[in-house]
Order: structure tokens, then sequence, then C-alpha cells
């Protein structure tokens, strides 16, 4: 059997997250949606996702597909009722289709939304779904215990050392290659994970449920309240909570950061300070881009959405329900525009629109301090994302 995860109208509320990747490879817990499927499920899975997105991100069609919703995580339930999919049949969740199963020639129709023909049957499960970027805050303290879970089981941590300062050791798991210096781990409130090569340095204090995936580095001083995640290669500093960083980011400074999602390849400098809460207390708004328009978000803690490859100056302030566009550099005083667009340079007293072959040369050399390749995948995806922002064209 051939399994894809495709896009379905959550993407376009997702935004700007999903302005670089199909939703389903979104991090959130300890891994992304699609590793959740594919470590649970024993598969490896494809993308059914934008055209732009394909040349990095490519459908592999099978004579028997099951197609799985790349916004909705799995759970022994749907698992079970997803291989007992006959051809031609879907299981069905509260407000969208959680799988079905296809073959070949019927693949295409399905691409366009025809799913005429198709048996529908209600899941008998519940269905953690991701239609916002603030559900995955919301989501992440479960996310984490369930991935904790599922991760660990069968397996021993490496030994803790002597010298760290540990609380409720039973709900911490140390990969091989992790250093941790003087620091305090607290994992009474929820698990800690500590992936491969992780170095956390002296003096950080890390309150569970918290998840540093391999190779993350925690800087001196740092405090960690949960539910947080960060990605790998993420860099931190400062004071976070309830924060996911998705990969390669830097918050490597003093600033506070909470309730919020950071993109990957971004970078918040020194002083950098979210607001989470409003002085009245009142739910929080946010730009949505299917609405064009700030919307009641619902959550009455929310900071900032940033997409891949923004990066902001020294003692840039951003206020609750914050949202950066892809490839931004934001700077200056006082707080930012509450939305700001993907490709843009500025702040407060307005913007100049970053010219393209100068925002791929910038990203070409960051990749490089990686010893990453900045392929034509790469290029072609950053190119499509500021045609997008500046031809208005509508996902």
């Amino acid at each position: 059997m051939n399994y894809i995860l495709f896009d379905d109208y959550s993407r376009n509320n997702l935004l700007p997250l999903t302005f670089t990747r199909p939703v389903c490879d979104i991090r959130f817990g300890i891994l992304t949606i699609r590793e959740k499927w594919e470590k649970m499920m024993g598969v490896v899975t494809s993308s059914l996702t934008e055209e732009y997105l394909s040349e990095k991100f490519p459908i592999i069609k099978g004579a028997q597909n099951i197609l799985i919703n790349g916004s909705v995580c799995p759970n022994p339930v749907l698992i079970d009722e997803i291989r007992n999919l006959k051809p031609n049949e879907a299981i069905i969740g509260p407000d969208s289709i959680i799988a079905l199963h296809v073959v070949a020639e019927d693949l295409d129709k399905i691409g366009e939304g025809d799913t005429e023909g198709i048996t529908e049957k209600m899941t008998k499960s519940e269905v953690m779904k991701i239609n916002y970027p603030w559900d995955l805050l919301a989501n992440n303290y479960t996310a984490i215990v369930n991935d904790f879970r599922l991760i660990t089981a069968g397996r021993n941590s490496e030994p803790i050392p002597e010298h760290v300062k540990v609380t409720s050791a039973e709900n911490i798991f140390v990969e091989k290659g992790a250093i941790l210096e003087n620091v305090t781990l607290n994992a009474t409130e929820g698990p800690i994970y500590i992936g491969e090569n992780v170095h956390v340095m002296d003096g950080a204090h890390i309150r569970g449920a918290v998840a540093m995936v391999d190779s993350a580095v925690v800087k001196m001083g740092t405090i960690l309240y949960g539910a947080t995640t960060l990605g790998p290669h993420v860099k931190v500093g400062g004071e976070i909570e309830n924060s996911i960083l998705l990969a390669f980011s830097n918050k490597p400074h003093h600033g506070y950061l909470g309730h919020s999602v950071i993109g990957k390849w971004c970078n918040l400098a020194a002083g950098t300070t979210v607001a989470n809460l409003n002085n009245t207390y009142r739910n929080v708004r946010a730009w949505n881009y299917t609405q064009e328009r700030f919307i009641d978000t619902g959550m009455q803690f929310l900071g900032l959405i940033m997409g891949d490859h923004s990066k902001t100056g020294i003692n840039s302030m951003f206020n609750t329900g914050s949202v950066v566009g892809v490839n931004s550099n934001v700077f200056g005083a006082g707080y930012q525009r509450n939305f700001v667009p993907s490709f843009v340079w500025g702040g407060p007293t307005g913007f100049n629109s970053y010219d393209i072959n100068k925002a791929i040369e910038v990203a070409s050399y960051v990749y490089k301090r990686r010893g990453i390749d900045f392929d034509q995948s790469e290029r072609s995806l950053l190119t499509s994302v500021y045609n997008i922002t500046f031809n208005n064209i509508r996902l």
C-alpha cells in the first residue's frame, strides 16, 4: 500500500508556516505530523500539496493509495480504521475527510476535490486536527506527552550526569551524544526529551513538558517553561514559554518569547521580546491570510507567528497576536505592526520590499554556514512565495 499525506482547507489558515512546507511537515510535540504517522504506522509517505511545493515535496503514486489528511494527528483507533479501508471508502471526521482509499487513476480527480463515488464512514476516534497556528500551541503539551511515550517505549535513557539537579527523573529521556552541564531538569508537570547531540549549558532551568530535538543548543542561564519544542539545530537563550521553534532558528540572547511559533532559519536578535497577553485579558486577535483580516483566535495567550527565513533587529518588540511572513527583516523602535507581510524590510515607520535575488543570496550564505546546499528546489520555493506575495496570487 502507498501512503500520501494531503493538505486540506487548513493549509491557508496555517500561513505563513505553510508557505514553505506541506501541513504535515510542521513540527509540534517532538515529531512533525508526518513523522508521527510514519513512526506509528511503520510506513513511508509522500505529499499531495500545492504545485509550487511539489519540486521539494513530490508525490509518489501507487496502484493502491491511502490518502491521509496531513493536518490530523494519528492515534491507535484512527490507524486501525485506516488499515481496514477498502477501495473507494473514506473516513470522515467532524469537519473534514481524514483518510480515503483510491486507485491510481482516481488520484488526479481526488486532488481536484472530486470525491464522487466515495463511501463515507464516520470515525469513532477523537480527532486532534491542526487548523490554525495557535492550535499547535494549544495541543503542544499533549503532543509532547504522546510523542515521548512513542519514542521512548521499550528503550533506556542515557544516564543523567550526577551534577545535574533532577526532579522526576522517570519523566526524563536523554539520547546519546547529549551534553548536560550544571542545569536543573524538573519533569514534575510533564516529560523532558533531550535529543541526540543536544547541548544544555550551565545554569539553564528547564521545566517540562519540553522537547529539545537533535543538536539543539540551550545557552547559559536559559529558562524554558512547558509546553515548549526546540526543533533540530535550534539555538536559544533568555526566557521561553509554550513556544515552538521549528528548526535551524536562533533566539540565542535575552528577551521573552511566549506562546509563539517560529519557522525555520529565523533569527531573533538580542532583546527581542514578545507580548503574549492583552492588558484587557480579552482573546487575542491575529491576521488570517484566508479572510485577509484579523480574527478572534479564541486564545487568551498568543505571541508571535513567524514564517521561515525572517529576522528581527536588536530590541524588537512584538505585541500579542503578531504575524510575520516569510523572509522579512523587522527592526526599529516601538512595537512592530501586528501583521508584517513576506519579503519586506522595515518596522513601525514603514517597509520596503526585499529583492528576491538578495534574499536568495542571504539564504544561500546561511545554509552554507550549516553545511547545507541551498539547491534549486529551495530557490524555486522562495521565488514562488515571493511571486505569491507581490503578484497577489491566491492559494
